[in-house]
C-alpha cells in the first residue's frame, strides 16, 4: 500500500518532471498497490505515472483500474501510448476495453497492432455481453498429443510468457479441436519420452462460449479447477476463463442481484457488467437516477394500498384501534415475501432448485409460513385484547396467520414465474414484493374486519 507521504513524494516528482525518481519509487510495489493510488490523482498525473513505468508493468497496473477509471485513462492517453498500451494488455482485458471505447479511438487504434492482435480483438469483442466469450481469454497454452513430454515442456518454456496461465494445458489436434487436458505437475512426473497423449486427461470440463457467464463460474467453483477450456460450436478451443476471471464474475453477478432486488437501475454499458458504485463518491445525479425510477412505479403500485383502505373507510372510522395495527400487519406479509424472494433467488442462482420443484417447494412454503404465521399470531393478540378488546385480537391473529402466508407465497413465486418466462429471478426485488404484500395485506385485514363487525350484513341489510 502507498502511504500518503510517499503518495506527496510521487506527486512532488512529476511536477518536477522527475519520472526516474517516479519509476524508482514505484519499483518496490505491486501493481495493485498503483493502481489504487492513480484514481486519487488527476488525469495529468495519473498519465505521467502510467508511462513512467516499464511497458509490460504499465499493462498491468492498468489491468487492476477499474473499468471505469480504464475507460477515462484512455482517453487521456496519446493515440500512440494507448496503441503501445494495448499492445502488452492481456487479450480479454484488451477486448473489454476496446468494446468501451469510442469508434474513432478504435479505428486510430487498430493500425497499430500486429494482424493476429486485431484479429484476436474482433474475435472476442464478437461475443455478446453476459455470455462466456464476453470473459475469456484467449492466452491460454496448448500442446499436440504426438509429442514427448520432454517436447510439450520446452514448448511452454517458449509459451509461458505470453500465457494467462501454463498449469493447465490444453491438448489439442491440428484443427484446435480439444482432445484432453494435462496440468504442469503430471507433465513434470511424467517419463520424458511418453507421448502427452499417453498423460492427458479425456474426459475435460469445458464450457460452450455462448453458454452464459455465471455457468463458467459454477463450473469453476464445482470442479476447483484452475482454468476452464471454453469451445464453440464445433468443438474446437477458442479461449479459457481462468479462475480469477470467474471472481469477478461471481462479483459482479452479486452485484447486479444486489441490485436488482434493491430495485437499483444504475445502468449498463456494453461489456462494463453490472455497474459498481461507491456511494460516498458517486455524482448525486448518478444516484438519484438508479433509485427514481423504480419508487414511482411503486408510489402508483401503492395507491391500490391506499384504495383498498378507502373502501373502508366507514368501518375503519367505528373501530379506530383497527388502524393501530396496520403497519404491523403489512409490514409482516412485505417481510415474510422478502425473506422467502431472497432464498429463492439465491437456490435458482446456484441451480439448487428447478422449475419441476415449485410445486413441492410451495407445499413446504406454506407449511413453513403457517408456522410463523401462528408464532406471530399468538404474539399479536395478546397486544390486539389489550388494545381493542377480544374481536379486534381475532381479526389480528387471523389476519396476520393469513397475510404471512400469503406474503411468503408471493415471494417464492415471483423468482420462479420470473425464470419461467426466462427473465432474472433477481429481478423479483424486495420493494416490488413488499408493494405487492402490503396491498393483499390492506385487503385480507379489512375484509375480514368487515365481516367480523358485521358491515357486510349491514351493507346486505
Amino acid at each position: 500500500m502507498i502511504k500518503p507521504l510517499e503518495k506527496n513524494a510521487l506527486v512532488a516528482f512529476i511536477e518536477r518532471k522527475d519520472l526516474d525518481s517516479v519509476r524508482a519509487a514505484l519499483k518496490p510495489y505491486h501493481p495493485f498497490d498503483i493502481a489504487s493510488v492513480l484514481p486519487e490523482l488527476p488525469p495529468d498525473q495519473q498519465v505521467e505515472i502510467l508511462l513512467s513505468l516499464p511497458a509490460k508493468r504499465q499493462a498491468q497496473v492498468f489491468g487492476y483500474l477499474d473499468a471505469e477509471e480504464q475507460l477515462a485513462l484512455a482517453r487521456a492517453l496519446r493515440r500512440e501510448d494507448l496503441g503501445r498500451l494495448f499492445a502488452d494488455m492481456d487479450p480479454d482485458e484488451r477486448a473489454d476495453l476496446f468494446k468501451r471505447l469510442p469508434e474513432a479511438v478504435r479505428d486510430a487504434i487498430l493500425p497499430g497492432l500486429a494482424q493476429a492482435q486485431r484479429e484476436d480483438i474482433r474475435k472476442l469483442a464478437a461475443y455478446p455481453e453476459n455470455t462466456v466469450g464476453s470473459v475469456m481469454t484467449s492466452a491460454y497454452a496448448s500442446v499436440p498429443p504426438d509429442v514427448t513430454v520432454r517436447e510439450a515442456i520446452e514448448l511452454l518454456r517458449q509459451e509461458a510468457p505470453n500465457r494467462e496461465t501454463i498449469y493447465e494445458v490444453f491438448v489439442i489436434d491440428a484443427t484446435r479441436h480439444l482432445l484432453g487436458v494435462v496440468s504442469l505437475r503430471d507433465l513434470l512426473l511424467a517419463a520424458p519420452e511418453a507421448r502427452v497423449s499417453e498423460v492427458m486427461r479425456r474426459e475435460v470440463v469445458k464450457v460452450p462460449a455462448e453458454a452464459p457467464r455465471a455457468e463458467a463460474a459454477r463450473l469453476i467453483s464445482e470442479y476447483d479447477l484452475i482454468a476452464l477450456p471454453v469451445t464453440n460450436g464445433g468443438g474446437k478451443l477458442v479461449g479459457i476463463v481462468t479462475a480469477d476471471d470467474a471472481m469477478e464474475v461471481a462479483e459482479q453477478e452479486v452485484t447486479e442481484d444486489f441490485q436488482k432486488q434493491a430495485a437499483l437501475d444504475f445502468g449498463k454499458k456494453a461489456a462494463l457488467g453490472p455497474v459498481t458504485v461507491n456511494v460516498r463518491e458517486a455524482p448525486l445525479w448518478l444516484l438519484y437516477r438508479a433509485r427514481i425510477a423504480w419508487l414511482v412505479i411503486l408510489v402508483f403500485g401503492n395507491i391500490f394500498s391506499g384504495a383498498g383502505i378507502a373502501t373502508f373507510e366507514e368501518m375503519i372510522e367505528a373501530n379506530v384501534a383497527l388502524v393501530f395495527f396496520l403497519p404491523l400487519l403489512i409490514d409482516s406479509g412485505g417481510n415474510a415475501g422478502s425473506q422467502a424472494a431472497t432464498l429463492m433467488v439465491r437456490a435458482l442462482a446456484l441451480g439448487d432448485v428447478r422449475m419441476r420443484d415449485y410445486v413441492k417447494l410451495i407445499g413446504r412454503e406454506v407449511v413453513v409460513a403457517a408456522m410463523l404465521g401462528a408464532t406471530m399470531a399468538a404474539a399479536v393478540s395478546i397486544i390486539g385484547i389489550v388494545r381493542g378488546g377480544p374481536e379486534v385480537a381475532a381479526v389480528v391473529a387471523l389476519s396476520m396467520l393469513i397475510i404471512v402466508i400469503v406474503g411468503s407465497t408471493i415471494g417464492m413465486s415471483l423468482p420462479f414465474l420470473l425464470s419461467r418466462f426466462g427473465r432474472d429471478p433477481a429481478t423479483a426485488s424486495a420493494p416490488l414484493i413488499t408493494s405487492i404484500a402490503d396491498a393483499c395485506g390492506v385487503l385480507i385485514y379489512f375484509g375480514l374486519a368487515y365481516y367480523v363487525f358485521g358491515f357486510a350484513e349491514a351493507a346486505n341489510g
